[in-house]
């Protein structure tokens, strides 16, 4: 069942009003930084890639300087992220490529992010939005949970439910709709007993019963 049309605004309006310039928990200095730790974010926490990119950052802060510590110089610093190996792998051919194609930095087009090992739709998406303003959405599990059990945009895939959301997101919400919603399903609306008592928006949530605060 989807949220009716007049639901949304005021939606997102509780959202905003609860957190009205809301940030990525991940830490980074630059764009390239940014790509680094979503890419490194793949099946592990926030809080694991940022104890981890405090370390790294400090050491390789540039493709270049990235790409001289080498495969196994940057596994010292993310062996305790989950698949460290694949994403060392996968960072360092980006770093070479960043250099070789675009110069340094990072591209500004999901098509070229996209192109990039490891870089996904949903990485590109979240490097769009945070580094470069545009008001794209990234839908992680946390979003596509929300989407579906909210009414808000339910859909089979991540790409269904992230095609429905730049339908039916309000133009003036579009640019943190993804921050929003992402906080909503970490903290609130979570997979296993979602705090519906402490919920900002359970008044225009379809989920039902709706469980007591927790």
């Amino acid at each position: 069942m989807s949220m009716k049309i007049a639901q949304i605004p005021p939606f997102f309006a509780a959202l905003q009003a609860a957190n009205p310039a809301p940030r990525s928990e991940l830490e980074y200095s630059s764009p390239f930084e940014l790509l680094c730790a979503v890419l490194l974010s793949a099946q592990a926490t926030d809080v694991g890639v940022n104890k981890a990119t405090r370390k790294l950052f400090p050491a390789a802060h540039t493709p270049q300087a990235m790409l001289a510590l080498g495969q196994e110089g940057l596994i010292g610093y993310i062996k305790s992220i989950g698949l460290y190996r694949s994403k060392a792998k996968h960072l360092i051919e980006t770093c070479r490529l960043l250099i070789e194609r675009h110069g340094g930095e990072v591209p500004r087009t999901r098509a070229e992010l996209e192109a990039l090992p490891g870089v996904g739709r949903k990485t590109a998406n979240v490097v769009l939005n945070v580094a470069f303003g545009e008001p794209t959405i990234a839908v992680d599990t946390h979003i596509f949970r929300v989407g579906n059990r909210t009414g808000l945009a339910p859909g089979k895939t991540p790409l269904d439910v992230e095609r429905k959301l730049e339908k039916r997101v309000p133009p003036a919400y579009r640019l943190h709709a993804h921050h929003w919603l992402i906080l909503l399903g970490r903290y609130v609306c979570t997979a296993r007993t979602p705090r519906c008592g402490q919920c900002s928006v359970s008044g225009w949530c379809d989920y039902k019963p709706k469980t007591p605060a927790a």
